[in-house]
């Protein structure tokens, strides 16, 4: 039996086409995403990376492909998956937040942002568990 596919599953990008079938209700970067998060009223979760990156495959396998951390982020958050290499323009902003907030940076990069884009607090990669502990405290 095959697993359902999300919006992911329309793109080109082959980093984007190996979230497809994650639990997790992933947007690609547009104007969708930010209207629904605007619409809802809630954070957007913008998460960067490459179709290369170790920690990026680590952070797939243990956490957006975990049941139980995908449904807490598709109630409380709009999740943005980005190709760092389809749109640099996009890594480089929230990287350069999360290198402000967290004096560090890297990939996966994961961004809290307001419904207009702010960012707010971000990181690199999480283990599950401490994943869906920061999750619910946003």
């Amino acid at each position: 039996m095959s697993q359902p596919l999300n919006r992911l599953s329309k793109e080109t990008s082959p980093y984007l086409l190996q979230h497809a079938t994650n639990p997790v209700d992933w947007y690609p970067w547009g104007d969708e995403a930010f209207e629904k998060a605007r619409q809802e009223n809630k954070l957007m979760l913008i998460s960067v990376g490459y179709s290369s990156c170790h920690w990026c495959h680590v952070m797939e396998r243990e956490a957006f492909s975990d049941v139980q951390v995908a449904e807490f982020m598709n109630t409380h958050y709009v999740c943005v998956k980005v190709d760092r290499e389809e749109r640099p323009d996009v890594d480089q902003i929230y990287m350069n937040a999360v290198q402000i907030i967290t004096r560090s940076g890297g990939w996966p990069l994961n961004c809290f942002a307001t419904p207009d884009g702010r960012p707010v607090y971000g990181g690199t990669y999480f283990p599950a568990e401490p994943w869906l502990d920061i999750l619910k405290s946003l």
